[in-house]
């Protein structure tokens, strides 16, 4: 699962009228990001038509209730613009719309999956066509991607599938770059794919053994 985040004010947070709902943008089509990764337009279409909308939460806390929902997706040519409205009743929600509505927290981040073919492989980053899944867009604190944490407290689903198309080193830095923290089962799947992975190098590979036997060590390490 990698993370994105964008912030509001690249655009205009707008709320409702009625305090209700609001509309932001999550993502922004033909930009380079802090990563060097540039997404196109109509990267979501396949997959809101498939799997539809994301789950809403704050700093993609993703063991807790949602604090709304979104009800509304739909890109532009500027990029994925969302519509969401906060749960009545939410503790999480209401302290969240209040710092919306200060402007201490400005942010949007999405929670999202590739898979090969997705994108191509370019100089600085990835160019991305499409994005496999759309799982969650959070409200963040800090819109740069190098704050952004999500947690891997089960290996299932999408991350066993992120994991399991690890090909290359290029895609275990990509992966390992994301993803910020990682529980024991995801370390040990991470691991093993590690493991077969760097016990298939080739001779070019050899001058980064002892790097790669350093980064096997520490997964290793985690998954004890």
């Amino acid at each position: 699962m990698e993370i994105k985040s964008l912030a509001f004010a690249a655009v205009q947070f707008k709320l409702a009228a009625d305090d209700a709902s609001f509309t932001g943008y999550a993502s922004a089509f033909n930009q380079v990001d802090s990563y060097g990764d540039t997404i196109l337009k109509g990267a979501y279409v396949d997959t809101l038509k498939a799997n539809g909308l994301p789950k809403m939460f704050f700093n993609h806390d993703s063991y807790s209730v949602p604090i709304g929902k979104w009800t509304k997706a739909e890109e532009d040519d500027y990029g994925l613009l969302l519509t969401g409205e906060f749960t009545p009743g939410n503790v999480m929600g209401e302290q969240v719309k209040a710092a919306l509505k200060h402007g201490t927290i400005d942010s949007l981040s999405i929670g999202y999956g590739l898979k090969k073919g997705d994108f191509d492989e370019t100089t600085g980053g990835r160019l991305i066509r499409k994005v496999a899944m759309l799982k969650e867009t959070s409200i963040v604190v800090f819109p740069a991607d190098k704050f952004a944490r999500i947690n891997l407290d089960s290996v299932k689903s999408s991350f066993t599938d992120e994991i399991a198309e690890i090909a290359t080193i290029r895609d275990f830095e990509y992966f390992l770059r994301d993803a910020g923290s990682f529980s024991k089962g995801a370390a040990q799947a991470l691991t093993a794919r590690v493991k077969t992975l760097f016990g298939a190098r080739d001779a070019a590979d050899q001058g980064k053994a002892k790097e790669m036997d350093e980064i096997l060590a520490r997964l290793q390490k985690l998954a004890q």
